[in-house]
């Protein structure tokens, strides 16, 4: 074993024991937090459900009105990388569905088996059903996508491109309800128990409607375009649905910005004809929203409801259900996500980054809004943040997750009525949490190379020496926001306590909202010259780093920086572009070479023209890697990567290491073996936690 290793593994096994420095909690004990997600809430009634990960062992919990005290539903005891996801609660709240395994949420092969425990016989990604009232689960087969009957009896699901169905209580086997070409994909169901869903054909797709087995699948108003996001009015006679344009055309081209179009669309089902009901304004905010949830496409009592960026925000739009002018139902510099309708369809609940305190910009707080007025309520001001909302079937209460900068997420139900919270799952943080010895995040604003305003969250503990070492976080997608708590993503969650941990050791470290990112309007989330059309946001983390120089609290020659996915790119950017300014630094599962998969589909189309500024769009993309920068790279630098990686190719870091090792830059790297982008088993993330920590104050702290 070389002496580099020996130190690494050494400095490690200190780090983990809380020995190394005198800070106040130990890395094991700040991620020792129940982290709550996969929330649903039944359509009648007030059951709900939600999924909650301590430690890597994973399980179903439910709830009750009045008193909603948290039910433990599943008995799963290991860290084992096994995740919930597509967690749905029936009609009439007696059932729960859900699928676990998989790694849902990649860019690839989500679907595959996850098995970071090196099982020889590792456990299937399969669907499941369990009696709400408790019991064993009980296995469905292998689905995607599932969507549970009105009258609660049936499960549809994707499997192998078709539609399939099954008796939720597993009573008999799964049968395919019909063969067409395709991947069949998205079913939901009418109120009339048919089913509509996606056809995706390459350039085109469809929208069929199945009706039962002696009945021709009806495709509603087939053409040359992109159709999807099917959604049934609610007496089952009508669809409404988005149409983007179909595949092919004279070549676009591939650097600045254009007009992405798409419109709303109404079907009668019986006809199959469909008329247009709105259509987006031809300009660049006026795209289809590539925001999550996407058009939010929503059919509410007498109104269609949609988001839009068309005034430079991802706001909430209505439109009566047989067309008309939009409503703008959310005006404001702030963004809705995460947007649930009401169950007697009048109203919606969002998480959005406002409220009365102009530090609302970076949380998140529950909003409900009318269908058919711009009547905003934020239900949850203050300083807290509160995501993931549900309207109850009964009306009644409001179901979400919420944090507070020192307190980790807790699932929570309001009482609409008197606004009374109940917290469930308390007794699941452990008692050593170190909350109290938590810093609240400050906001920090500072102007970027080009003069853009850039937001960023700083971790500063009190105490130290005069000048402290310091860190920039980098986070990932990009379209993410960092915030002023916990944060909503279970990946930035992870994030947040390594800022806190870190802070506790002695560094400053500052979490960089740069351009690309979502919370401060189209303009900033969408730049022209971003990613591979030039990569301006990295102008922002090179002004995160001057910024941190100029302030007297930092030492300015032991500024690091750190990130995963999107921000290990733009590490290795920094770290190539910048060493004088970076001096060390952690790339986790970064993209390298941002010409790979990209640069033969521009120059070498399957036909025989292509975009009149391909060639020098490809200069752009390669100038817009790391890779690109090498020859400068001479900051040390600690690179991460697992191998079964979906969402970033493992390659894309092979390529690096082999790079760096040639000009013998001072290099070190770990393998997670056999998991995924995501880090599914708790063991894993706290390998690369502790690398990270202990890479870092070793590098930055002598």
């Amino acid at each position: 074993m070389s002496l580099r290793k020996t130190i690494s593994i050494l400095g490690l096994a200190i780090l983990s024991s809380g020995l190394c420095v005198a800070q106040n909690f130990t890395l094991d004990q700040v991620k020792s937090y129940p982290f709550p997600n996969a929330s649903a809430a039944a359509s009648t009634g007030n059951n709900i459900v939600w999924a909650i990960n301590a430690e890597g062992k994973r399980n179903l919990y439910v709830a009750s009105g009045p008193d909603f005290q948290a039910r433990k539903l599943t008995n799963r005891a290991q860290d084992d990388g096994q995740e919930f996801s597509s967690v749905r609660i029936s009609a009439d709240g007696k059932w729960v569905v859900y699928i676990l395994g998989g790694d849902f949420g990649s860019n690839w092969n989500d679907a595959g088996i996850v098995n970071p425990t090196f099982d020889p016989n590792p456990p299937k990604v399969q669907l499941w059903s369990v009696p709400f009232s408790g019991g064993e689960p009980i296995p469905l087969g292998f689905g995607e996508s599932p969507a549970i009957s009105p009258d609660s009896k049936t499960v549809a699901f994707t499997r192998g491109g078709q539609i399939w169905s099954i008796p939720i209580d597993g009573s008999s086997e799964a049968k395919k309800l019909f063969n067409a070409r395709g991947n069949n994909a998205s079913p939901i169901w009418s109120s009339k128990g048919q089913l509509a869903f996606v056809s995706y054909r390459g350039g085109h797709s469809f929208i069929g409607v199945y009706t039962d087995e002696n009945t021709p699948i009806n495709w509603i108003s087939p053409s040359f375009k992109r159709d999807n996001s099917p959604r049934w009015s609610p007496d089952g006679k009508s669809i409404a649905f988005v149409r983007r344009p179909g595949g092919g055309g004279e070549p676009q081209n591939i650097l600045g910005g254009r007009h992405n179009p798409w419109k709303i669309m109404r079907s009668e089902v019986a006809s199959g004809e469909a008329k247009e009901l709105w259509k987006a304004p031809e300009t660049i905010p006026g795209s289809y929203p590539s925001a999550q949830g996407g058009t939010n496409l929503h059919w509410a009592k007498d109104r269609i409801v949609f988001l839009s960026y068309e005034d430079g925000w991802q706001h909430l739009y209505s439109i009566p259900e047989d067309g008309g002018a939009p409503l703008l139902l959310t005006p404001g510099d702030f963004m809705a996500e995460y947007i649930s309708l009401s169950p007697d369809k009048k109203s919606l609940v969002f998480a959005g980054n406002t409220g009365p305190d102009p530090l609302d910009l970076e949380r998140r707080h529950i909003v409900k809004v009318s269908v058919d007025k711009a009547d905003m309520e934020v239900l949850t001001p203050g300083e807290g943040l509160e995501w993931f909302p549900f309207i109850t079937g009964d009306n009644r209460h409001l179901f979400y997750v919420g944090a507070t900068a020192k307190r980790p997420p807790l699932a929570a139900v309001m009482n609409l009525r008197n606004k009374k919270i109940t917290w469930m799952g308390e007794d699941l943080i452990p008692n050593d949490f170190p909350a109290d010895d938590l810093v609240v995040p400050t906001q920090v604003i500072f102007n970027s190379i080009d003069g853009t305003p850039v937001h960023a969250t700083m971790f500063n503990k009190e105490g130290g020496p005069a000048q402290k070492p310091a860190i920039i976080y980098i986070h990932g997608g990009p379209p993410r926001q960092m915030l002023l708590g916990w944060h909503y993503s279970s990946y930035y969650s992870n994030a947040y306590a390594m800022n806190q941990y870190l802070a506790s050791l002695g560094f400053v470290v500052i979490s960089v909202n740069y351009r690309l990112g979502i919370g401060y309007g189209y303009d900033f989330h969408r730049p022209v010259d971003g990613g591979t059309r030039g990569a301006s946001e990295y102008q922002d983390i090179k002004a995160a780093g001057l910024w941190l120089k100029n302030q007297s609290f930092v030492d300015p020659d032991k500024i690091g920086v750190y990130g995963g996915s999107y921000g290990g790119y733009l590490t290795a950017m920094a770290l190539g572009r910048d060493s004088d300014l970076f001096a060390a630094g952690v790339d986790i599962h970064g993209v390298h070479d941002r010409t790979v998969n990209r640069v033969n589909n521009w120059l070498n189309p399957n036909n025989y023209e292509m975009a009149k500024d391909a060639e020098y769009a490809a200069t752009v993309a390669w100038e817009s890697s790391p890779v690109a920068d090498v020859d400068t790279w001479r900051s040390p630098v600690l690179i991460i990567h697992a191998d079964d990686d979906r969402n970033v190719q493992f390659s894309q870091s092979t390529d690096l290491v082999r790079r760096l090792e040639k000009r013998g830059v001072d290099m070190e790297t770990l393998v997670i073996v056999d998991d995924t982008h995501h880090f599914m088993m708790h063991k894993n993330q706290m390998t690369v936690n502790k690398a990270i920590a202990e890479y870092l104050k070793r590098k930055l702290m002598n």
